[in-house]
């Protein structure tokens, strides 16, 4: 079993919302924090939030006031709902679990002006 699965990436007008989800495998999902990062074409990987098992949030600067991390506890998955988007969050969106260092396969999210 994969023990991440991402979903929901897309391609969306500057000013457009989208949710990616995050499924975990049932043995890791409430062992410890889960999270997101993204990449830009020619960037590094770079922390945009992530939210502990007792559903404490933490956001980058550059999406705080846009973006909501939440925790679904009925499908083991955390949310990323990203409103307001901008160009400058085209990138790969990755899904880990911050504490058993896994990471999804991605999902690209393109923002278009």
């Amino acid at each position: 079993q994969v023990p991440l699965v991402e979903s929901g990436g897309g391609l969306v007008q500057a000013g457009g919302s989208l949710r990616l989800s995050c499924t975990a495998s049932e043995s890791i999902f409430d062992r410890g924090q889960m999270g997101w990062f993204r990449r830009a074409p020619g960037q590094r990987r770079a922390f945009v939030a992530s939210i502990t098992r007792d559903g404490v949030s933490r956001y980058d600067d550059s999406v705080r006031g846009r973006f909501i991390i939440a925790r679904d506890t009925s499908k083991n998955a955390i949310n990323l709902t990203m409103n307001s988007l901008k160009p400058e969050d085209t990138a790969m969106y990755y899904c880990t679990h911050i504490g058993f260092d896994l990471w999804g396969q991605g999902t690209q999210v393109t923002v278009s002006s």
